[in-house]
């Protein structure tokens, strides 16, 4: 499958770089605790941020013969050398504050330095220091790629920490989880490649050198250490060590090492005999060690163990994720020249290409001959019939990478011969861009010559099974494929149906235009106008679905009478007081917005029950029209009293209605073009259209939607789609 670079390059430095990272991950969970055990008994004092050298040389006096030097460590504990009182070498903990001795340092375990010498040379010497310093550096590479991949993702950087979807287990968190350990790791990885390249002498160096002229060092005024102005200045917190003059000769002299210089100091009058600068490299390498080990902290040890063991489910979830991909990848059986269904996906992350191939094994399995690749390779396809193309949308509305030259293929590969299209967008509402891209394929289809809607777009949210296999249920009825391979579950009429009682039906004024449903549910049915009535007919499996209108406190249809119809023709025969078994679905993507300036309403006959609720329930502080159309002015007849209502309480602000049968013979576009401007104006002022009824209707209303928006306002429909500023319910 392709996929975009960053993708490639993250995946193939993980691959190629797993197993040292793996070891030094596990090295470096367990070297993590060594500074956790290693303040364990602790031996700082209390007062240690507050202690200058002048108060703790004079306070080491009394317990010790000699000192030679003093040394704060990581911990901050203060090691002294010298000899007692009974003139014996010692190297002890005390207390600076008071010089009492403390206890004695220990080695490091034996089993800290096995693991040690495994996690920075893996026992092989320089050639291992190499290999694990080029696995750190790596790991950076992975986690700027990482990070990358993840903004990308959350289209911009602005929204890096909004909510993850959640696909399955192992890509959630490695997304979230990846975000949280971001820094530790990038640190982590930082640190050892600068620690790793400072052991090479690949670092600038600069040799640390004290030029003193002995011959001009003063021994007057004499003071005591303890008034020495430096020694004052300097806690001990700055301190790295301290070592004494080595005789009482003049050119014996303190030399101090801080964290950032070194000092030599007159042992006679406090003088300040030499100061040099540590060089940038140094600080950043004794900075690098400390961060690196875990030694500046107890917290910060822990956050390594934690960064550590995350490291690991990074391994193990990037494999899961890479598995996954890899077994979504397309298998045929026949050649697509000679296959009648052509299934194209679109997928950054491989998810959809599950759906897509789920769809291509029921194919194969009914014995159909079909044909699953990516977008990309699409081309002319001399005997597919049926096209169906399932694509998810990446970063700012974008094609995933195995779908960026589709459309440009398009225009450049026309089909022969007339094929019937149905596209599915994969998406969440979680992202502003919802299957932009999607809806950007299904207007690129619906204006080229040879293709054919079979189907309205269907978005899906979450990857949600149940809604894919509501649109596998449709489309399977659209292309007469009633024997194919369901679950079970679809196979059935759902079980815990509803009993709804027919109020009212209304006549047909003549063939093949609208008649009213209206239906009374049970009081625990939570339904609004937008939502889909699903009836089944036959009494089995085959579902067919109606958009509702809530009007009076009843679900409204208005259907089509279509003389081979079995929906139709089912809801034609009932009559008042019969009894239908039905279920409400809710459609949570074609409801009344909550927030817009003005929503405009276009339908034709069937598509205006939906509206006909929705009128009836919003506030008049949101503006509302209507555009619908009819064949004959009888037809609009049952719908005229409540139309005439809604004006009359400013719940509808205007109403404009075409008769294509009879009068000037009008068309719905042919109202929409006389108030281009106007609804142009209202998309880019952040108003709402929508659109239901029938495919034929939606392809001629997109179409002139996109040259209108493209015209006026510098959009396209697919953004104003995506943003939902255009919804549509078609069929």
């Amino acid at each position: 499958m392709t996929i975009s670079v960053w993708r490639y390059s993250h995946f193939a430095l993980a691959v190629s770089s797993f197993l040292f990272i793996t070891l030094a991950a596990v090295t470096g969970i367990v070297l993590a605790f060594e500074p956790i055990t290693g303040k364990m008994p602790s031996y700082k004092a209390d007062r240690f941020d507050e202690l200058t050298l002048a108060q703790t040389i004079p306070a080491l006096q009394p317990s010790f013969k000699s000192v030679t030097k003093i040394t704060v460590d990581a911990h901050q504990f203060v090691v002294v050398q010298g000899t007692d009182s009974s003139k014996q070498a010692v190297e002890v903990y005390v207390d600076p504050g008071t010089g009492k001795v403390l206890g004695k340092p220990a080695k490091q375990h034996a089993f800290y330095q096995w693991v040690t010498a495994l996690h920075r040379s893996l026992f092989l010497h320089e050639a291992g220091r190499f290999f694990v310093g080029l696995a750190a550096f790596l790991l950076l590479l992975i986690a700027v790629s990482g990070t990358i991949l993840v903004i990308q993702r959350q289209r911009g950087w602005k929204r890096f920490f909004t909510r993850i979807v959640k696909e399955h287990f192992a890509q959630y968190y490695h997304v979230v989880l990846g975000r949280l350990m971001l820094i530790p790791i990038i640190l982590i990885a930082l640190t050892g490649t600068w620690l790793s390249l400072d052991n090479f002498h690949l670092l600038p160096e600069k040799k640390i050198t004290h030029r003193i002229n002995e011959d001009s060092i003063k021994e007057e005024p004499a003071l005591q250490p303890a008034d020495f102005p430096l020694f004052k200045q300097i806690r001990l917190s700055q301190v790295q060590s301290v070592e004494y003059p080595f005789s009482e000769f003049p050119e014996d002299y303190f030399m101090l090492k801080l964290k950032d210089r070194e000092i030599a100091v007159n042992q006679f009058t406090g003088e300040t005999l030499s100061e040099v600068v540590y060089p940038m490299t140094k600080v950043l390498s004794q900075l690098s060690l400390d961060w690196h080990t875990g030694r500046v902290s107890v917290i910060w040890a822990i956050v390594l163990a934690i960064a550590s063991i995350n490291i690991l489910f990074f391994i193990y979830s990037g494999f899961v994720i890479s598995l996954k991909r890899l077994a979504n990848r397309a298998s045929n059986k026949y050649k697509p020249e000679d296959c009648r269904f052509i299934i194209l996906a679109g997928s950054e992350n491989g998810s959809t290409m599950g759906f897509a191939k789920a769809l291509h094994q029921q194919l194969i399995t009914q014995g159909e001959k079909a044909y699953f690749t990516e977008l990309n390779n699409y081309k002319v396809f001399p005997n597919a019939e049926h096209l169906i193309i399932l694509t998810a949308t990446y970063g700012r509305g974008d094609a995933p990478a195995n779908a960026k030259r589709f459309s440009s293929l398009v225009k450049k590969y026309p089909q022969q011969q007339g094929v019937h299209f149905s596209v599915v967008g994969f998406g969440s509402h979680a992202y502003p861009d919802f299957c932009q891209f999607a809806f950007e394929v299904n207007n690129l289809l619906s204006v080229q010559s040879w293709a054919v809607p079979l189907l309205e777009i269907h978005t899906i949210e979450d990857k949600s099974p149940d809604q894919f296999n509501q649109w596998l249920v449709t489309w399977s009825q659209k292309t007469g494929l009633t024997g194919i391979a369901l679950p079970e579950t679809l196979r059935q009429k759902p079980a815990g149906l509803e009993t709804m009682v027919v109020v009212e039906k209304t006549e047909a004024a003549h063939a093949d235009e609208p008649f009213i449903v209206r239906l009374k549910p049970s009081w625990r049915n939570k339904y609004t106008s937008g939502d889909l009535l699903a009836v089944y007919p036959a009494n089995d499996y085959r579902e067919r679905l109606y958009s509702i209108g809530k009007v009076d406190g009843l679900i409204q249809l208005s259907v089509k009478l279509h003389p081979e119809g079995l929906g139709s023709n089912y809801l034609y025969q009932l009559a008042p007081g019969d009894r239908i078994e039905a279920r409400v679905v809710p459609n949570p993507h074609f409801r009344f917005p909550a927030k817009a300036p003005a929503v405009i309403m276009i339908s034709n006959g069937t598509g205006i029950a939906p509206f006909l609720g929705m009128i009836e329930q919003h506030s008049p502080a949101t503006a509302c029209y209507l555009y619908c159309g009819f064949r004959y002015r009888a037809s609009f007849v049952p719908f005229a009293a409540a139309m005439e209502s809604a004006l009359a309480n400013k719940q509808l602000s205007g109403l404009q209605v075409a008769y294509s049968r009879e009068g000037d013979k009008q068309y719905v576009k042919d109202l929409l073009t006389k108030d281009a401007g106007f609804i142009a104006q209202t998309l880019a002022q952040g108003g709402v259209l929508m659109l239901c009824g029938s495919l034929s209707m939606q392809h001629d209303v997109v179409e002139w939607l996109d040259t209108i928006c493209q015209a006026q306002n510098n959009r396209s429909i697919s953004f104003y789609q995506a943003h939902g500023q255009v919804l549509m319910d078609c069929y």
